[in-house]
């Protein structure tokens, strides 16, 4: 079920040196948090791309209730629609969650991350974290598991970020608000 996209970087020295000037931003934080709109929003401000969720897809797909392994397989599919994704996009690219969310996840429902997950979160370098708070009304939906856990899984994903010293900000606020404070977080960088 894995999608994997073409490497085109291999094919132009130039973008694979564009890449590397990209800031790469991570929104991550707990679930129905308005990370996708967040996501969203950003790319039209800056005009460039964003790397939607790939375990919506990969979970839309599954016939069966996921385990350990598809973890795995949704980090790979995660990070080959970033890399994609950044071949096209313009000064900035925002990533709707990262492996930090899967590994946090993993650890949680598993108690375990793959090898891979964290060898691939040492390598990859993200300019910048925004962190979406828990002031957004809960919205159901079946790939959801934890309405009660959100203010423990944003005290996760915060201890992460501070224990690994990744620069972040804390993104707050309903609707235009929440997107005027992520700007006004970018600013700073």
């Amino acid at each position: 079920m894995l999608v994997i996209f073409p490497d085109h970087s291999k094919d132009n020295k130039f973008a694979s040196e564009t890449m590397e000037a990209l800031k790469r931003i991570a929104i991550i934080g707990p679930e129905s948090t308005g990370k996708s709109e967040l996501a969203q929003q950003l790319a039209v401000e800056f005009d460039t791309q964003w790397v939607p969720e790939y375990a919506r897809v990969y979970l839309d797909r599954l016939d069966r209730e996921y385990e350990k392994k598809d973890l795995l397989e949704i980090a790979r599919g995660q990070v080959a629609w970033e890399d994609d994704k950044a071949q096209y996009g313009k000064d900035w690219l925002f990533c709707d969650t990262n492996l930090i969310v899967i590994k946090i996840w993993s650890d949680h429902k598993y108690g375990f991350t793959d090898p891979w997950i964290e060898q691939e979160l040492a390598n990859r370098h993200y300019s910048y974290y925004l962190l979406n708070n828990t002031d957004l009304p809960w919205l159901p939906d079946p790939q959801r598991e934890h309405p009660h856990k959100r203010e423990y899984f944003f005290n996760v994903y915060e201890q992460y970020l501070k224990t690994n010293n990744l620069p972040y900000s804390v993104v707050s606020g309903m609707e235009k608000d929440r997107l005027h404070c992520a700007l006004e977080s970018l600013r700073k960088i």
